[in-house]
């Protein structure tokens, strides 16, 4: 979990999309992809999302290559523990509910 706070499903995504360096494309593409198409990122919006991400410190941009306008991002250390701690919340919601709902 974030600081306590629970991720937004387009952040989890996001995160979870920079296990491997990515481009924006790239982010969004796989974002789109992994959340079924439930999830789809304005260009704008990644942007804000990459920049927000980077300041809390949970991304770095990398050194972009010789005169390419794509930028690069990938998790930090401190962005995997946010992802793993969010994989740990949504995996203790779904157990809660198949456990009330078996009750049934």
């Amino acid at each position: 979990m974030a600081d306590g706070f629970a991720l937004t499903e387009s952040t989890y995504y996001i995160l979870l999309s920079l296990t491997r360096p990515r481009h924006g494309y790239g982010i969004m593409q796989l974002t789109e992809e992994l959340s079924g198409g439930r999830v789809h990122l304005a260009a704008g919006t990644l942007y804000g999302a990459l920049n927000a991400l980077c300041s809390k410190g949970w991304i770095i941009q990398l050194p972009a290559e010789d005169e390419s306008r794509r930028k690069e991002y990938k998790l930090t250390e401190k962005g995997m523990q946010v992802l793993r701690g969010e994989v740990a919340r949504l995996r203790e919601l779904a157990a809660n509910g198949e456990k009330v709902l078996a009750e049934e």
